[in-house]
């Protein structure tokens, strides 16, 4: 993802309710920055995003958000393994994240993924207030 790819990034995040509603500004900053940012794209189109930040040995995927028309078919989990490659090629030990309670899917392909419920954060997400399931997946082990 380069800064760029924001307002499709921003398009995207409009049609999915359910991800963290994040600005084009932010969207741009998190492409400029240290994290990692990645896209898809299909026909020059970009139709999915993954964004993370590492702190250490952990990170944290920040969102995670695929275009309605692009969803089943692989895209999602695309952007995830690559960034699974590229957080253990940089060293990280675990990887976090929070998924909306209700959101029963992602939860499902987080945990088809190797991700595991970690705990919960009441009212984390607001429009509506839900708690989030804080998920985790162990990568490289501790040094």
């Amino acid at each position: 993802m380069v800064p760029g790819d924001a307002p499709a990034a921003a398009k995207i995040l409009q049609q999915a309710p359910e991800a963290a509603n994040w600005t084009e500004t932010s969207l741009s900053e998190v492409a400029a920055g240290p994290g990692l940012a990645l896209v898809s794209e299909r026909n020059g189109k970009v139709t999915g995003f993954l964004v993370a930040r590492l702190a250490a040995d952990e990170a944290e995927i920040l969102n995670l958000a695929v275009l309605p028309a692009h969803r089943r078919l692989g895209v999602a989990g695309t952007l995830l393994d690559n960034a699974l490659q590229q957080f253990r090629t940089r060293g990280v030990s675990r990887l976090f994240l929070e998924v909306r309670e209700s959101n029963a899917g992602a939860i499902a392909f987080y945990k088809r993924h190797g991700f595991s419920e970690a705990g919960r954060r009441k009212t984390y997400y607001r429009a509506p207030e839900e708690a989030a399931v804080v998920m985790a997946k162990q990568l490289n082990p501790r040094a």
